[in-house]
């Protein structure tokens, strides 16, 4: 049956924005090369032109310069059309570039869509509320704990504090009339202080024109009156 109708070919495959680019780039590439050669005759023919005089050998070289002038903006407007198909093939690749990154952000937005569905299910309002509330029925019980153990067991509870204030008051006016009582040289007072002189230390002297007396109370004799 092959033999008869013959075997179907495969396809090849339809180019893609940047086969096509690249093919496009490559004939401005040649193009391009064209022009600097043509560049390169017409600065040939100017020279000639300035180094003949006017004449039929100056309008020969004129007329060929005129051929390679013509065929040099042939080949730019060829150029100029290739670069506006390059850049329409790149405003197209440019859509398609963000319709993939489009495509890519919706899967991805969808997917954690569904993962955030499936921790919802698993976190209930209700039980967050209840567990608020139990955490604070425990604070309270923990300072309650707190404050019984801090609580002293000396001071009884039905302690009045405007009476307590009173006796401070009291102790207050007792402490100043004890020192109001006390004469200003007794009490401890720094400015007050009574400034005596220091006591003597060494031997006392004696006064020249005083006798000296022994032991017994009674005059002594110089030693210069006795006589040996």
């Amino acid at each position: 049956m092959k033999k008869i109708f013959g075997a179907k070919k495969n396809k090849d495959p339809p180019p893609t924005i940047q086969d096509a680019t690249d093919g496009i780039t490559k004939r401005g590439d040649t193009i391009d090369e064209k022009i600097k050669k043509l560049d390169a005759e017409l600065a040939r023919y100017k020279e000639q032109i300035k180094k003949t005089r006017p004449g039929p050998a100056q309008e020969a070289v004129k007329a060929r310069a005129m051929r390679v002038l013509k065929q040099r903006r042939m080949y730019e407007g060829q150029r100029d059309m290739l670069y506006n198909q390059t850049y329409n093939l790149d405003q197209v690749a440019f859509a398609a570039e963000g319709l993939k990154d489009a495509q890519q952000t919706m899967t991805a937005m969808k997917a954690a869509n569904k993962e955030l569905k499936g921790m919802m299910k698993t976190v209930k309002l209700e039980d967050i509320d209840s567990m608020q509330d139990e955490m604070m029925d425990l604070m309270d019980v923990s300072n309650e704990i707190q404050e019984t153990l801090g609580r002293s067991y000396n001071v009884p509870d039905d302690i009045d504090e405007e009476e307590l204030m009173g006796e401070l008051d009291a102790l207050e006016a007792d402490m100043d009339f004890e020192s109001e009582s006390v004469p200003s040289y007794l009490q401890p007072d720094q400015e007050s202080e009574l400034n005596l002189p220091a006591a003597p230390t060494g031997h006392a002297a004696v006064p020249a024109n005083q006798q000296q007396e022994d032991e017994l109370g009674l005059p002594t004799v110089p030693q210069a009156s006795i006589r040996t």
